[in-house]
């Protein structure tokens, strides 16, 4: 018979973990010394430019399997407020309103503020730091195609800015971690479409079952307390890991076999 565990979390730890959605509607809920404790150099050899723990090792990861050597470099990874402010700011002086509210977050509802996304570009003698190339082809494409299976996704996606609220961004790329990343790849959805379609499958009733990599992993959702700690009851003698949504509960992932 299999141990059970039981995770008891704070309502505030919803906000907190690799599929939290951070956008207009959803701002950022974790500290920034809290964030700031988990950073480390996206890629060696680019000191200022910083990401998760995690995600950085993916990222380490990715660039090795598509064999982008320094023809991929990343542009932006993680900002402070001040540096997402001071970036907001600057752009609506430099490139108007309208471009502005396409491009860049306002402060709080940046995805760069959580640590867990990195903006890539084609190496290039110059590179925009706002929109950097980062082409359907080639090595770029390589890097596009291969993600998914690291835990990244291409986040804004073309035909999808009415239910993101950005424009376009083929150089952004957000950390959600596996296999989630590949479920979103294969059916074409934004982060903001995945976590209603997972809130479908609660914790204890039903779970959505990925098959993938000779491996089956469950995928449910629990809805966190208003009035105080929400209880996981999980199987501690398999792997699994737990993600806040940041929109009002967890989502479990869970490795059968």
């Amino acid at each position: 018979m299999s141990a059970g565990r039981v995770l008891r979390l704070p309502r505030q730890a919803a906000g907190d973990g690799p599929l939290i959605l951070v956008n207009r509607t959803h701002p950022l809920q974790l500290p920034e010394e809290t964030l700031r404790e988990r950073l480390c150099e996206a890629v060696p050899g680019f000191p200022d430019i910083l990401l998760d723990r995690a995600a950085a090792r993916a990222l380490g990861a990715l660039l090795a399997a598509c064999a982008a050597g320094k023809g991929i470099v990343p542009v932006s990874g993680y900002r402070s407020g001040r540096e997402q402010e001071e970036l907001y700011t600057t752009s609506l002086k430099d490139n108007g309103e309208v471009f502005t509210k396409q491009y860049i977050a306002y402060p709080g509802t940046s995805e760069h503020q959580t640590g867990l996304a990195i903006d890539v570009g084609k190496a290039a003698k110059e590179i925009d730091f706002i929109r950097p190339a980062f082409p359907y082809a080639g090595l770029c494409q390589r890097f596009r195609e291969l993600a998914p299976a690291y835990g990244f996704i291409e986040r804004y996606q073309a035909g999808k800015e009415g239910i993101t609220g950005v424009a376009q961004e083929p150089w952004h790329f957000r950390y959600v971690g596996t296999p989630h990343a590949s479920l979103i790849a294969r059916d074409g959805l934004t982060l903001e479409e995945y976590l209603p379609f997972l809130q479908q499958y609660i914790h204890g009733e039903r779970a959505c079952v990925y098959r993938g990599g000779g491996r089956e992993i469950a995928l449910s959702y629990i809805p966190a307390r208003e009035d105080g700690t929400t209880r996981i009851e999980v199987d501690s003698e398999k792997p699994y890991a737990l993600s806040g949504d940041n929109v009002g509960g967890f989502i479990l992932t869970e490795w059968r076999g």
